[in-house]
């Protein structure tokens, strides 16, 4: 339900969105197969890690930043070098870092 009020404020603030993925099969299905310029995503997807889905975004070469209760240093090391928000994170604060993270 939060993935799709985000959702809807990033198509408010001017973003195309590729798609949602609530699990992590979901996920990776979407990086191998969509075409999209950057992602946000959960460190846990339906209580799973989503550090495969971080390691296969970047074996594309694709931005993303985490969006997580647990502060960068605590997640997995796929997760490194990825820009963390902490929750509870207000969807404007999302829009501010992916206007950071892509180019104008």
């Amino acid at each position: 339900m939060l993935a799709f009020a985000l959702e809807e404020s990033l198509i408010d603030a001017g973003f195309e969105i590729a798609g949602v993925a609530g699990r992590l099969e979901t996920a990776l299905a979407m990086i191998e197969g969509s075409v999209f310029d950057a992602a946000v995503l959960d460190a846990n997807l339906a209580g799973v890690s989503a550090g495969p889905a971080a390691t296969a975004l970047k074996a594309r070469g694709l931005p993303f930043i985490i969006v997580s209760g647990y502060f960068l240093e605590q997640l997995p090391s796929a997760f490194s070098g990825a820009l963390c928000l902490q929750k509870p994170c207000p969807p404007e604060r999302i829009v501010q870092a992916l206007r950071h993270l892509l180019p104008a």
